[in-house]
């Protein structure tokens, strides 16, 4: 049974989720009380003189988890000597010393930092001839059983519902096996391979039955990108098309996730549909606007029979008629439009999401890669400039990793070619570029980029960056290029976010003592650039809070391509008319090594300027359908009060 570490979710209505569910407020947290859970199962075996059998998980939910084991074996004494391990999946074919393979992950986040037996740690053998498999999968099974079972299994969820390489369509009796995997599995692991030309189609995973048998089972997830197959997997149907849901039938199994990824169950998203709420003027705008869109009505012809008939009664007894609550909302969905993002001089600005006064503010954009300012606030971005305000972008990576080899080689390739034609020489400048293409004609999939390429395919970024800025009509000197040192592994794992990168972030917001901050406030990812970008903004203004010119800075968060706000969150939003979107769209076109086979893709076939286009003009629409003022585009802004 589970432990006090991690409590059952008790105290709600159950009607919706049919497996048990924790929410924590972020994944270190939730990280840290799986880590004590495992911690007391390995000692409780200890004391009884047992091995204890833990089936692991790779992908990005576990790796907080085994960050905080590796700290309980160096600080606090707790040791793995009696672990016996079987992780669940690895690319086939793979070899164990690639930067991919599951090996390596897991020696290099775990294994060689704690004092667990070589011998007693088991990951699927990538190596094997395809005739070999079967038999070497009876014994991977054979050996498990032989144990006793698995005592704990620890899982993630993949966007399609899969645990393991379980895809959709496993049945529930699978064993292991090789396994096709889906496209979207593919999409998803391609930013590890750099393009999905070079992912792997196969895998050997542990079969559903096995996972099925663990005495114990704990899913992990994070992000508000895992938050529809959260919800689809714990208040669904049992389906094959999502084997996560067979977790429902388990006698002890847990959901353990993290606020964003919790944020579409029931409970979380419409709580008035579960138990008496208070209402806050925050879940009236949520209730109100959610219920306009799912009945396809503007806000102003909701009725009071609207409200009864969807659990809303309750608000209509205490805030009603409908008519007066319609009001109320409409009013304040209207007040969030403006076509002044650093506020409109001499107007009143009572209603206003930006202040009046100082009539031309110094602007701070803060782009975690070199293309997300133009992609995700493009429009804001020019309008502000075109304003008259003092608008400085500060890229804070270099965004390296995301250049493909194709495009560096052509770079290099260029020039060489210019420096011979000219007769050019400069000795270091040359070393750099033909150590590059020589490298790189040689490269394999499993090798990390030397510095030279490293640093080649920054200067293509920053260039494309910079002209970007030019166009937008920045002078050099208000376009900053951070290269924010956690990012600069050379792989897609990043070093955690460190004192030097906060305070470069610190130093920046000082020289220029900004009365507006812009910043990437996507979390769909936690491990992602984006939300180390953006603990870096939150700690430096934090840290700077008590300087006088912070008094009058304000923090505006915009979201980049793979999402927007939810329309009862916007707190500005920016229209763009028709010549505008298609001026933001030339601005994106400056990054041409994010065109045309984008490295890191993700699940969206779409390029960045039509995700950006489609984006935008949704986010208009939904403004049109509740009845507001119809626009080509727009933008949209959340206020961070710190």
């Amino acid at each position: 049974m589970l432990t006090s570490n991690i409590d059952k979710a008790t105290g709600f209505e159950k009607r919706f989720e049919n497996i048990d569910t924790v929410v924590f407020e972020n994944s270190t947290s939730a990280s840290k009380a799986v880590a004590q859970q495992i911690a007391t199962l390995i000692k409780s075996k200890q004391e009884n003189n047992q091995s204890c059998v833990l089936g692991l998980a790779t992908g990005s939910s576990p790796k907080g988890l085994y960050t905080e084991l590796v700290r309980m074996n160096k600080e606090e004494g707790l040791s793995f000597k009696n672990v016996i391990s079987f992780n669940l999946d690895e690319y086939y074919p793979m070899e164990p010393d690639s930067v991919n393979s599951y090996v390596r992950f897991m020696k290099e986040l775990l294994f060689d930092h704690i004092d667990i037996l070589p011998e007693n740690y088991n990951i699927p053998d990538g190596t094997l001839s395809k005739e070999q498999i079967a038999a070497y999968c009876n014994n991977y099974e054979a050996k498990i059983k032989a144990l006793g079972g698995i005592d704990l299994q620890i899982l993630g969820i993949g966007a399609n519902g899969h645990i393991g390489f379980n895809e959709s369509g496993s049945l529930q009796n699978s064993k292991t096996r090789l396994v096709a995997l889906d496209h979207i599995t593919r999409v998803a692991a391609s930013k590890d391979f750099s393009g999905l030309s070079n992912t792997p189609r196969t895998a050997i995973t542990l079969g559903v039955k096995k996972i099925m048998e663990s005495k114990q089972v704990i899913l992990m997830a994070w992000g508000e990108g895992k938050s529809n197959i959260v919800k689809a997997s714990v208040e669904g149907i049992v389906s094959n098309q999502i084997p996560a849901s067979f977790l429902q039938e388990h006698s002890n199994a847990i959901f353990v996730l993290d606020k964003e990824a919790s944020s579409k169950l029931t409970r979380i998203n419409t709580p008035w549909l579960v138990e008496e709420v208070i209402w806050t003027e925050k879940l009236i705008r949520k209730a109100v606007l959610g219920l306009a869109l799912n009945l396809k009505k503007p806000i102003l012809m909701l009725t009071d029979a609207d409200y009864i008939e969807n659990g809303m009664s309750d608000l209509l007894a205490d805030s009603g008629p409908a008519y007066d609550i319609n009001i109320k909302i409409f009013n304040k969905l209207q007040n969030t439009i403006t076509g002044w993002p650093g506020g409109k001089p001499n107007a009143d600005d009572l209603n206003r999401p930006e202040r009046t006064e100082p009539a031309r503010k110094r602007v701070l954009i803060f782009s975690p890669h070199p293309d997300d300012d133009i992609i995700s606030m493009g429009g804001t971005f020019m309008r502000l400039q075109q304003q008259g305000h003092e608008v400085h972008v500060a890229y804070q990576t270099s965004g390296n990793i995301a250049v493909s080899d194709d495009e560096a080689q052509r770079f290099a390739r260029f020039v060489c070619d210019y420096n011979d034609k000219f007769g050019i020489k400069s000795v270091e400048a040359e070393n750099i570029y033909k150590k590059s293409i020589e490298f790189l004609k040689n490269k394999k999939n499993s090798e990390i980029d030397i510095p030279e390429v490293r640093y080649l395919k920054g200067l293509i970024r920053k260039g494309e960056a910079r002209s970007t800025s030019h166009f937008v009509g920045l002078p050099d000197e208000q376009i900053h290029f951070m290269e924010l040192p956690f990012y600069e592994t050379g792989t897609i794992e990043k070093k955690p976010l460190g004192a030097e990168d906060i305070q470069l972030t610190m130093d920046l917001i000082e020289k220029i003592k900004p009365h507006q901050i812009y910043a990437a406030g996507d979390l769909a990812d936690p491990h992602g650039t984006h939300k180390v970008c953006l603990d870096a903004i939150f700690e430096a203004v934090k840290r700077l809070k008590s300087k006088d010119f912070m008094n009058e800075c304000w923090v505006w968060l915009y979201r980049g391509a793979w999402q927007e706000w939810g329309i009862d969150e916007v707190e500005m939003a920016v229209p763009m008319s028709p010549d505008q979107v298609l001026a933001k769209r030339q601005g994106i076109f400056k990054h041409q090594s994010q065109k045309d086979g984008v490295v890191f893709q993700g699940s969206d076939s779409r390029e960045f300027w039509q995700r950006a286009e489609d984006r935008n003009r949704e986010t208009a629409l939904l403004y049109d359908q509740l009845g507001l003022s119809c626009y080509a585009a727009m933008e949209a802004f959340v206020k961070w009060e710190y």
